[in-house]
């Protein structure tokens, strides 16, 4: 399997300390988990950035440009070389906290 670097835990610290809870959905208190997918190219790099799960429109687009700005990816490998590997993510939203991920 493809890996953050550093790790998970610092895959969580990246979202943590990059999202901006989006102002519209602090103001009609909308909160929930959207499920992201991607791919994690041979390279590391992530392609196919996809909303799987829906909260709410604000949300969606926060979730997508968090993982759009992540950095390269170590790769996921088979038999000793790099390929492509689908990965799914489920952020949620929690007002009061800021954010809160289900690992």
């Amino acid at each position: 399997m493809p890996e953050f670097p550093g790790g998970e835990q610092e895959f969580w610290n990246f979202l943590s300390s990059n999202m901006r809870y989006p102002l519209i959905a602090m103001e009609n208190n909308i909160e929930g988990e959207v499920v992201v997918q991607f791919i994690v190219e041979k390279d590391g790099s992530i392609t196919d950035v996809q909303v799987v799960k829906s909260v709410d429109p604000s949300l969606d687009k926060e979730a997508v440009r968090m993982v759009r700005i992540m950095p390269k990816w170590n790769a996921g490998m088979q038999q000793g070389k790099p390929v492509r590997v689908k990965y799914i993510v489920p952020i949620k939203f929690t007002l009061g906290s800021k954010i809160k991920f289900r690992q």
